[in-house]
């Protein structure tokens, strides 16, 4: 694919000539290569660039893997080479820890990283909590194409509370708050500038009944997008309480009825299927079928990505730590690692497609949660 290079008419726009990211073109949906391909295939990466954040989470899913000091990193030849090798590569995301806590991994893996996926036509996500100082997203953002944060607060109390409850250590929370008005400013400073803006709220124990609350300002930040998924104990919040199914469908519910239309509502790995028995879930999966500025996405962990420890080389095919890596970028290249995950028994398990509905069914962990007994490969979308 060739990069189109003309000027931007604002700072951070795409180039002129690229496709706007959609509810009707979201590359990352493994749905796209599973229809132009027949199966799927490796079409996304995820780069792991740092394993340091200025924050601790209580529902991070990388929480046990933070760091004080930054360890080696493999060289950047060998993973633009591996990124070279990928056949039918659309998109790259940049994750950690927090990407930006380092001015030295700004400049020495971020920026190179984009400038690579530029020059190709591939498009780019960095996960960030946009807490740091506004400079270090001024350097990325004219080679970036989504930002990705995660907001899941209505006031700097949430914040602090929710941002801040694995430190082991008392955090004041007046330094809190002023990370909390950097982070709204940085994300509307971002979009202003023509920065495609995509803020990731989780349906869990503490947001469930003011989901509505955190879409306002979300849409009030100028976040073009608002990306919602229920969050399943696992990992370094397993220890959190889990919400109901039906807490969780009413919080979608309440969502679609008090939403901003002009925000695009994304959701992902929800445990409501067309094929499913209850008729009231599958009027839910019709609603969300036909809303305007709605979509849901099918989860591209394992199905059209995968994840690439820049650190250890190491290739996971999944967020879930019960999932080992396939494979070392040292020895392998991406295509191989996948092609040997897409040939095992628990991804058989999963993969199943229902052109009806546009779905690639559950990912594992819902799988495994709800539908341990349920062979989703012999279901279809009930009219």
């Amino acid at each position: 694919m060739q990069a189109i290079s003309q000027p931007a008419a604002v700072p951070f726009a795409p180039p002129t000539g690229w496709r706007a990211l959609s509810p009707q073109n979201d590359p990352w949906d493994p749905i796209r290569s599973l229809q132009r391909f027949g199966r799927h295939e490796l079409t996304s990466v995820e780069l792991t660039v740092t394993h340091l954040c200025n924050m601790r989470c209580e529902h991070c899913a990388v929480g046990d893997s933070l760091t004080m000091k930054e360890a080696p990193y493999v060289p950047m030849e060998l993973i633009f080479r591996r990124l070279d090798e990928v056949e039918h590569l659309e998109t790259i995301s940049m994750t950690g820890g927090e990407p930006t806590f380092s001015m030295e991994t700004v400049r020495n893996i971020l920026l190179p990283l984009l400038k690579y996926a530029r020059a190709r036509g591939i498009r780019t996500q960095l996960n960030s909590n946009v807490t740091m100082d506004y400079e270090r997203y001024e350097l990325i953002a004219p080679y970036l194409d989504v930002m990705h944060i995660s907001f899941n607060y209505t006031e700097a109390e949430d914040f602090h509370r929710i941002g801040f409850a694995r430190t082991g250590r008392n955090v004041r929370i007046d330094t809190t708050a002023k990370m909390y008005e950097r982070m709204i400013d940085n994300a509307q400073r971002l979009s202003k500038g023509g920065l495609f803006v995509s803020a990731e709220s989780m349906i869990n124990f503490r947001t469930y009944g003011k989901i509505s609350d955190i879409h306002r300002l979300i849409a009030g930040m100028g976040c073009q997008r608002h990306e919602v998924h229920p969050m399943y104990p696992s990992s370094f919040a397993s220890g959190l309480p889990a919400v109901t199914r039906e807490q969780m469908f009413d919080a979608v519910e309440t969502l679609l009825n008090t939403r901003d239309p002009d925000v695009w509502m994304l959701f992902g790995t929800l445990p409501f299927f067309a094929c499913s028995d209850n008729e009231e879930e599958r009027r839910l999966v019709r609603r969300l079928r036909e809303e305007k500025n709605v979509t849901v996405r099918n989860d591209p962990d394992g199905r059209n990505r995968v994840n690439v420890n820049m650190f250890s080389g190491d290739v996971y095919v999944t967020d879930f730590a019960s999932v080992p890596s396939f494979g070392n970028i040292q020895n392998e290249k991406l295509d191989d690692v996948f092609a040997k995950w897409r040939a095992h028994p628990m991804q058989e398990a999963v993969n199943c497609h229902c052109p009806t509905a546009s779905c690639c069914g559950p990912n594992l962990l819902v799988s495994d949660m709800y539908y341990r007994d349920i062979d989703f490969k012999s279901k279809h979308a009930i009219p």
